[in-house]
């Protein structure tokens, strides 16, 4: 039961420093001869292409020339590259054949490491419906999926709103802050605290549990794997304390409590209960958080496109989909096959890993011409694959479509227009994309 997961302490203090990226920095600091090996020209895992923005010419080659391929010896060990748009949507259109299931690798490039004490690897391994396969996928993903219907959606219109005119207010004009902190990081993790009925006091905890949880490189610093399941394990202790709260009360509109009251879900393992809250939080956080930075950050790179919405607020609801096209929040999402198959001319074997290159298939240039501009009037900006294809396709897209319309809308509202003017700092990950810090100064228009 979800509810055993952890024993009730007094005065349990959680943690909220380093954050999960401080913490590898130092770990690569203290080890540099650690640093991951990266050989072969193909190997996009290697991380230092996004932090550096390098990333875009190499998908480009691979898009030319073999838009299946097989990379060998890499850190994250052998893989295929799935990186065109069609054949990305055919891997997802095939979910028996292409498993996105924890049992057979899960949904990212990394696999445990190969020495871990069996024990150990059931304890740490955290099942979510995003990494199984149907039935199971089907049950637990009905269970949250009424919190995102389209009558939701409309209701927190007003409440999202509210908040996003707030964070906007606060903003000082002509002076330098941090987009990231000030704005992406406030929205988000406030819309995720009213989705969970979360206290908003402890709301940025969110944010320090969604990068430990999402980082995919920290599975390469062995060092600091106990300090990120102990870090886990404090989010699932005041889930846990959330969880009993509202056991045996009337049923409410907040996640835990449709978990509660769901036949698939009020039963979980404790894995599986953790396992749901990380992708819920990364789902909702991460997202959303790094597409409202690259929405800035993109607007100030095409000016030309920043004019447009200024003079035209209707394009905005498909500006939008442009941006989470243009950003691409999550680099990748992996499959296994279940069994060999032929894939566009490759012999893929059972067991093979595939990784689907998001990144790469939203600047195909054979769907999006001139995919490296932001072209808010795109009239395909809805065919971009960031939030999946297929049954996996993601649970909370309208809701982040949302937040993101009513982002553009209020700045515009205020005519504010918003110029990056310091410090660049992007993540260092292959899964997660965006940005770490982005220096900004707002003027009107």
């Amino acid at each position: 039961m979800a509810t055993q997961l952890a024993p009730e302490a007094p005065a349990f203090t959680y943690r909220r420093s380093p954050t999960a990226n401080e913490a590898f920095e130092e770990w690569l600091r203290s080890n540099p001869q650690a640093l991951p090996t990266h050989t072969h020209p193909w190997d996009v895992s290697r991380s230092d292409i996004y932090v550096n923005d390098t990333w875009g010419p190499i998908f480009r080659e691979m898009r030319e020339k073999a838009p299946v391929n097989k990379v060998t010896g890499t850190p994250y060990g052998d893989y295929w590259n799935v990186a065109s748009h069609q054949a990305i949507s055919h891997v997802e259109a095939l979910p028996e054949l292409f498993s996105s299931s924890w049992r057979h690798g899960g949904i990212t490039i990394g696999d445990p490491p190969a020495d871990i004490d069996p024990e150990v690897l059931a304890e740490r391994q955290l099942p979510m419906f995003i990494a199984m396969d149907r039935p199971e996928h089907t049950g637990q993903r009905r269970t949250v999926a009424p919190a995102f219907t389209p009558a939701k959606i409309v209701e927190m219109e007003a409440e999202i709103r509210r908040r996003t005119a707030t964070v906007l207010d606060s903003l000082p004009v002509g002076e330098k802050f941090d987009w990231v902190d000030k704005v992406s990081i406030e929205l988000t993790t406030g819309m995720l605290a009213i989705l969970f009925g979360f206290p908003w006091e402890d709301r940025r905890l969110l944010t320090f549990w969604s990068d430990w949880a999402g980082d995919v490189e920290l599975t390469l610093a062995r060092d600091l794997a106990d300090d990120r399941h102990a870090i886990l394990m404090e989010m699932a202790h005041y889930f846990q304390r959330l969880w009993m709260e509202r056991m045996g009360a009337a049923p409410t509109p907040d996640l835990i409590s449709m978990m509660i009251h769901s036949e698939a879900m009020s039963h979980m393992s404790p894995q599986e209960f953790m396992g749901n809250l990380v992708l819920l939080i990364v789902g909702g956080n991460d997202t959303t958080r790094n597409t409202m930075s690259g929405i800035v950050h993109a607007l100030h790179t095409f000016p030309d496109q920043r004019a447009i919405l200024e003079a035209d607020a209707s394009v905005i609801p498909n500006a939008v989909q442009e941006c989470i096209r243009f950003v691409t929040p999550l680099a990748h999402m992996r499959r296994t096959a279940t069994a060999d198959t032929e894939l566009f001319g490759n012999q893929i074997k059972a067991g093979d890993k595939l990784v689907m290159w998001y990144l790469s298939a939203n600047r195909d240039e054979a769907v999006f011409p001139i995919a490296d501009k932001l072209l808010v009037e795109r009239e395909n900006a809805r065919r971009h694959l960031s939030f999946g294809y297929g049954i996996h396709r993601c649970v909370g897209a309208r809701l982040a479509e949302l937040q993101l319309r009513v982002l553009l809308e209020e700045m515009r509202e205020r005519r504010m227009r918003v110029h990056v003017t310091g410090e660049v700092k992007r993540v260092r990950a292959n899964f997660v994309h965006g940005f770490r810090k982005l220096e900004v100064e707002v003027e009107r228009y």
